[in-house]
């Protein structure tokens, strides 16, 4: 038997770390065979010498993230406890530092996957990007959040967000009210996230004077888009026609995020995805990055990570 002490020195973190009901340690405890105590501003952690080790690196990186403000959550213990498995644990630190922007309710956003940091590293340092992964890694959230800093620094006058009108087993035909009625539950993720970004009285107004724009992709044919940061949603439902139109609509002082799940076309199987053949086309350009998630990214319910490892064990299984 081995036993380590950390001193945290904040009783507020190691109850943050604990969790209600110590369901976070109790976690880290199944996780590494160890025992898990809080005394005063110490926490002891008891077991075999390897495992405490382990249980210690993890212990420390979710307190390094706990400092940011961030509350420790199930993801996050699952996230931490994979990244020490592959000997990753240091990387964490890329994690630690200011976040991408503050929501209208005050809420600090930031990277909480090392894959969504090269995400947003990506974006920081090329005009146009392409966030390719699972549904939950936080594709077009963060790609909301950086569209709202740029604006927010006046580097952009204006943000576009689109995304092709594809039928998912309902025709549009059938939807109650107008073109932009029957359009606007396509569209609804878009102003989720932009709502939660600038609030409801500065959303309204923005979207009143076209700063914000929230449009179908048919709308930006014959388009330039300049002093812009537009995001293309859901891109794996467009042609090859459609997202050439849209890459080419790039105006000065402009940038471009693309996103997409190539898992999850709702094309007719007559047509390919273009966001596949742009990815292929694309790919040894300067000044255009592709990211690809993965489910460690996966920042919803474990079951979503969950479900995306079993749909891509069954798709592998099915190539083989």
């Amino acid at each position: 038997m081995a036993d380590k002490i950390i001193n945290v020195n904040d009783t507020e973190q190691i109850i943050n770390l604990f969790g209600t009901y110590d369901e976070n340690i109790n976690m880290i405890q199944r996780q590494y065979d160890v025992v898990v105590l809080s005394r005063g501003t110490d926490i002891k952690i008891s077991g075999s010498e390897e495992n405490v080790n382990k249980a210690a690196q993890a212990i420390e990186a979710l307190m390094k993230i706990s400092k940011t403000g961030e509350r420790v959550t199930g993801q996050t213990i699952r996230y931490v406890t994979s990244m020490v498995s592959d000997g990753r644990a240091e990387q964490i630190n890329e994690l630690i530092g200011d976040g991408i922007c503050v929501t209208a309710t005050g809420k600090i956003v930031r990277p909480r996957t090392v894959g969504q940091k090269k995400y947003i590293d990506g974006i920081k340092n090329n005009t146009i990007v392409m966030g390719i992964g699972p549904a939950g890694t936080g594709k077009t959230y963060l790609a909301v959040a950086m569209a709202a800093k740029a604006f927010k620094a006046h580097e952009v006058n204006k943000i576009i967000l689109t995304r092709p009108a594809v039928e998912a087993g309902e025709k549009l035909g059938f939807l109650p009210g107008d073109l932009q009625e029957k359009v606007d539950p396509y569209l609804r993720p878009l102003y989720d996230a932009l709502f939660e970004m600038f609030g409801a009285e500065n959303f309204s107004k923005y979207m009143e004077k076209g700063i914000i724009e929230v449009a179908p992709l048919a709308y930006m044919r014959g388009r330039t888009l300049e002093g812009s940061f537009i995001i293309l949603d859901e891109a794996q439902n467009t042609t090859s026609e459609q997202i050439k139109m849209f890459l080419t609509r790039l105006g000065n002082d402009s940038k471009m995020v693309i996103t997409g799940d190539v898992t999850q076309i709702d094309l007719p199987d007559s047509k390919g995805s273009g966001l596949i053949e742009a990815m292929k086309v694309l790919r040894n350009v300067d000044d255009i990055y592709i990211h690809k998630f993965n489910e460690k990214d996966v920042v919803r319910h474990k079951l979503v990570q969950d479900i995306v490892k079993a749909y891509e064990k069954y798709n592998n299984e099915r190539r083989k």
